[in-house]
């Protein structure tokens, strides 16, 4: 029997020929991801142990961004204690400020994971990089600790199951409404502990930014990992940025699989998903007139440059609706220039929007974009449970970045094609 492309890179990192679901291995790692809320706690662990290195100070990255530039001073606190260990440990990969970005911009950005890694991050969204081909998953910071010392990971193989996406896209339909209609038909916890790999026409069809955004989200479905197999797309994002070379795997023929879902791409229109759960979703046509207080266009699911374009080009020459907030967040710094290069940033700020650097701040209720009891956001993040993003008696929306910048115009959730 055939594996799929998740069990051909743990098999690889196994060092074994193959692997089957529910196996428990060690896989060896290319990158250890931690940021500033949770590698303070395995650094804690990391000394605990009595360990004085890391396993390869190429591979242990930290990324300070969640809550920076700093709040107040426990987050100065938490920033300092990475900023020191990255300092003692003579770590390759730690970006301050001025040059930090949403950590899972950032890695794909930089090159710093690649085609064929195996990847664990004590964040959540680590499974991003499922876009790219590697093996990517999110795990607690005890974890990253003992990953930290050994470079390797104890984990047992998931299951796997494949979506199928043929036909082609609407207008303003994206990655980030295909995995929305996938959360929203399994619920949050349809693929958990499961391999999630997305397939077909439509898929192929996707932007590296729109895949980098769906493969975010497969957490949100309790998926172990996200995976889309590589092409023509995935070479030519890597070439010349990887800094290891990439190894193509793809799911062999006779691969199983604990369910396929078929979609016809074309009849799905831009998502919405409504309080309190991401898997709560409506198609645009269904939702009604919810008004808005705020509107978020940024994170590590829509901060990229295409997200950016797309705003930029429907809210250019425009006014955001009276009373409502709306935050712009490039994910990283490049992002940022490319904006100004582009006269992106002159649009947002003309249109009466705010424009940040690059932080994770109101994604998870941080900082710079905090709701008030009552108020109601529209975001492009990936999650929308209680209290998510402030006050407990707030509300959070999410949305592709067409769907947010409609949304900032009409001061409540609207589709693009009202503009």
């Amino acid at each position: 029997m055939g594996m799929t492309i998740t069990e051909k890179i743990l098999a690889a990192h196994a060092g074994k020929k193959e692997v089957r679901p529910g196996d428990l291995i060690w896989a060896k790692l290319d990158i250890a991801l931690g940021n500033d809320i949770t590698a303070p706690i395995a650094i804690s662990e990391f000394r605990n142990s009595g360990a004085g290195k890391v396993w390869d100070k190429n591979k242990v990255v930290l990324v300070p961004d969640h809550f920076t530039p700093n709040k107040d001073i426990m987050s100065a606190e938490q920033s300092k204690i990475l900023r020191d260990f990255s300092r003692e440990q003579k770590l390759k990969f730690y970006f301050e400020v001025g040059e930090v970005g949403v950590e899972h911009a950032l890695l794909p950005e930089k090159g710093i994971v690649t085609s064929g890694d195996a990847v664990i991050g004590a964040d959540s969204h680590t499974c991003t990089y499922g876009a790219l081909g590697a093996f990517s998953t999110g795990v607690g910071s005890t974890d990253l600790a003992a990953a930290m010392i050994s470079g390797k990971v104890w984990l047992k193989v998931p299951e796997a199951m494949k979506f199928v996406f043929e036909g082609k896209l609407s207008k303003w339909v994206s990655g980030k409404d295909l995995i929305l209609k996938i959360i929203g038909d399994i619920g949050v916890d349809g693929a958990l502990y499961r391999s999630m790999e997305f397939t077909g026409e439509a898929i192929r069809s996707l932007s590296m930014e729109s895949r980098l955004s769906m493969c975010n989200m497969a957490i949100e479905a309790g998926g172990k990992n996200g995976i889309i197999e590589p092409d023509e797309i995935t070479k030519r994002y890597l070439k010349g940025r990887s800094i290891r070379k990439p190894v193509f795997y793809s799911s062999d023929k006779d691969a199983k699989y604990v369910s396929v879902t078929e979609y016809d791409a074309s009849k799905l229109e831009p998502m919405v998903a409504f309080p309190h759960l991401p898997s709560n979703t409506r198609p645009i046509s269904k939702v009604g007139k919810v008004r808005i207080d705020q509107v978020v266009i940024g994170s590590c699911t829509n901060g990229r440059i295409e997200d950016m374009r797309i705003a930029a080009k429907l809210m250019k020459g425009k006014k955001v609706a009276p009373y409502v907030r709306t935050l712009i967040i490039p994910a990283t710094q490049a992002i940022f220039k490319q904006m100004i290069k582009e006269g992106l940033m002159e649009v947002f700020v003309d249109c009466g929007a705010a424009v940040s650097t690059p932080t994770c701040g109101p994604c998870l209720g941080g900082h710079m974009g905090i709701l008030a009891a009552g108020e109601r956001a529209l975001a492009t993040t990936n999650r929308n449970f209680v209290g998510r993003m402030g006050s407990p008696k707030a509300e959070v929306y999410l949305a592709n970045p067409a769907v947010a910048a409609a949304t900032a115009i009409f001061g409540r959730i609207a589709s693009p094609e009202e503009l």
